[in-house]
């Protein structure tokens, strides 16, 4: 039940409660990511939603915590496209370059996501390390990873000395800093990394790396 010092809904017409922190969270999240966690001003937040200060921190708690809701969400958006992923009925390698092809392209629709993760790592994970929520989540890719893995190995199809971790961590790297890096990389190399005309061949290119690797002779102890 609400409590009764709930503050009430701008300009006096009721609003959904779960609208209205949806909407909330849609504006953090831009703001957060074109100005980062020490640049987010919430009077600024609450101007653009058309709702008070004092009603974020109803919702929210304060600053830090809507942070955490936002990342919170960011990742479970994340988390239910992972979910979502059917490659059952794929062979190995066909599977792994389907699943790789699923964090390409929501690193790519999801710019937003990146900028968060990566100020969340210039302030140490500590709003991660605090929420129960993303605990809860899980990691759906890590698992069908995993599924993935055993299966090409068992066959003989895939090296045996790599882990689901090991290869989410090459996955997400070479996503990840195609959209966090394109204007460095631009401006020093003069190439647009996510440029329309280019984007099947990283695509492409990202599946090919990893499998190649993945059927790639193990080394010599």
């Amino acid at each position: 039940m609400a409590s009764v010092d709930e503050p009430a809904p701008p300009d006096g017409r009721a609003r959904d409660a779960a609208r209205t922190r949806a909407e909330i969270l849609d504006v953090a999240t831009q703001e957060f990511a074109r100005a980062g966690f020490d640049g987010v001003r919430v009077d600024e937040i609450a101007a653009r939603t058309r709702t008070t200060k004092r009603m974020i921190y109803y919702y929210f708690g304060g600053k830090e915590q809507l942070f955490t809701a936002v990342l919170e969400r960011a990742y479970g958006v994340l988390r239910e496209a992972e979910r979502q992923l059917d490659v059952a009925h794929l062979d190995p390698l066909a599977a792994i370059r389907r699943l790789a092809e699923l964090l390409f392209d929501h690193h790519e629709r999801h710019p937003d996501f990146v900028r968060l993760v990566s100020m969340e790592n210039i302030h140490g994970a500590q709003h991660l390390a605090r929420s129960r929520e993303l605990g809860r989540l899980g990691s759906p890719v890590l698992d069908a990873i995993g599924r993935i893995l055993v299966c090409g190995q068992e066959s003989g199809l895939f090296r045996a000395d790599v882990d689901a971790v090991d290869l989410h961590a090459v996955i997400s790297s070479f996503c990840f800093f195609r959209v966090a890096n394109r204007h460095t990389y631009g401006t020093l190399f003069g190439r647009d990394l996510v440029h329309p005309a280019r984007r099947d061949h990283y695509r492409t290119m990202l599946g090919d790396l990893v499998t190649a690797y993945l059927t790639a002779d193990t080394p010599p102890a």
